[in-house]
């Protein structure tokens, strides 16, 4: 074969593979454009750090933008509403700690008055202002682990390691006060368990003095963050009319820009009598909502003080009666006393036929407890209102639109626990 007819033969084959690889290239650019418009479903949880307990998200994207949001629940499966309709009234109290973890001396709260307005009765002084104290101190506790895990879920470590340590000293006062730490089961229908420990006042006031400066550090390193502004600012923006619409309560709401608090609303034992604000937000992003939980915790501050300075004297439970426990050493001493005792402990408190809702801020929201009674020491039916479940609905309207990545501060931004949402 000739040199010429060799070059001749290379430069064929050479024109063919060219042709060839155009032909693969169109086709595969073909095949591409097919694909453009397609949408991925993932899962985001009921495994995943960021939705902050069992709650899953079926996302739809279209790339990196959320087109589709389906939130998902149910998967602790508590079934507390039939649990409490087998169970006399204060038995149920220590389910009601594992309602919203975070801050069980507000459900216990919320729950006794729930039975009290049931039964028509009105605590004394005193124990509404252990009551109102127990309250904002779980409010505090609740959104220092709320702001310390958003932060942490949009990458700010430090401030997480600062929330806790306040939350620390907090529990120690729930200790004191209630003999535990987490599920504290300190409130009854009728009163508390217990007065206020020796110390405890004094310990309360050196937690309201040196919580506002850390509280002050957390501002700073927080509100003015380039990074935490960009994570947060415009981002799962709520307009008033939503929130309304979606039936979202506390900060979620606020953060809207509804001035609606339950405390000021409809008041409750003797919230009346304390001089407060109630933030709100004026764009109902992300950022506002931090800013609102941010503005109450000192608020509940302020009102700790009021309520230290103002405690009174006297009982801490309703008047004695047939629906009261007696005291413990007249039980041991009396024989109409321990039976008594034992007829209110074996058959619970006769409660009146009658239907009843009370709802209480609670730091996530108004938790509301319905009771239908049809006599007796058992309710005929219970049901809760749980802030959390509540706020989720706003998810499907909420995401779509968003950066995948934005789903973590949106999610954070709303403080859910799952807890009382799959009661």
């Amino acid at each position: 074969m000739s040199t010429e007819t060799r070059e001749i033969e290379i430069q064929d084959s050479a024109a063919r593979a060219a042709s060839a690889q155009a032909t693969e290239l169109e086709g595969y650019q073909q095949t591409t454009d097919d694909l453009v418009g397609e949408k991925l479903v993932i899962n985001m949880g009921p495994s995943h750090p960021a939705t902050h307990g069992v709650l899953r998200v079926v996302l739809e994207l279209d790339g990196e933008v959320i087109t589709k949001a389906d939130p998902d629940v149910g998967y602790l499966h508590r079934g507390d509403e039939k649990i409490a309709e087998n169970m006399q009234y204060n038995q149920f109290v220590p389910y009601t700690d594992r309602l919203d973890y975070l801050a069980p001396l507000a459900n216990n709260v919320a729950y006794a008055c729930a039975v009290e307005k049931l039964m028509g009765w009105e605590l004394p002084p005193r124990g509404q202002a252990i009551r109102t104290i127990s309250c904002e101190m779980a409010r505090i506790s609740a959104h220092l682990l709320g702001i310390g895990a958003y932060a942490m879920d949009v990458g700010a470590m430090t401030v997480f390691l600062y929330t806790f340590t306040q939350r620390e000293t907090i529990y120690n006062l729930c200790e004191l006060l209630t003999g535990a730490r987490f599920t504290t089961s300190y409130t009854r229908a009728g009163g508390q368990i217990r007065d206020l420990p020796e110390g405890f006042i004094d310990q309360l006031s050196t937690f309201c003095d040196e919580f506002i400066p850390a509280l002050d550090e957390i501002d700073t390193l927080l509100t003015r963050n380039k990074i935490f502004l960009d994570r947060t600012r415009d981002v799962g923006v709520i307009s008033k009319e939503d929130a309304i619409s979606f039936g979202l309560s506390g900060p979620n709401l606020r953060g809207s820009g509804v001035e609606h608090d339950v405390r000021k609303a409809n008041p409750y034992l003797d919230y009346e009598r304390y001089d407060f604000d109630i933030p709100i937000g004026t764009v109902g992003d992300c950022f506002d909502r931090y800013l609102v939980r941010m503005e109450e915790m000192r608020q509940s501050v302020r009102i700790l003080r009021q309520a230290i300075a103002g405690l009174p004297d006297g009982p801490i439970n309703v008047a004695d009666s047939k629906e009261r426990l007696p005291n413990k050493e007249k039980v041991l001493m009396s024989m109409e006393e321990l039976i008594h005792h034992f007829i209110l402990i074996t058959e619970g408190l006769d409660a009146p036929e009658g239907e009843v809702y009370f709802g209480a801020e609670n730091p996530k929201g108004e938790l509301g407890f319905y009771i239908h009674s049809k006599g007796g020491g058992v309710p005929y039916r219970l049901k809760i209102r749980s802030p959390s479940f509540v706020n989720l609905s706003i998810l499907s309207k909420l995401l779509p639109g968003s950066m995948m990545s934005d789903t973590v501060a949106i999610l954070g931004s709303l403080d859910f626990v799952m807890g009382e949402c799959d009661r």
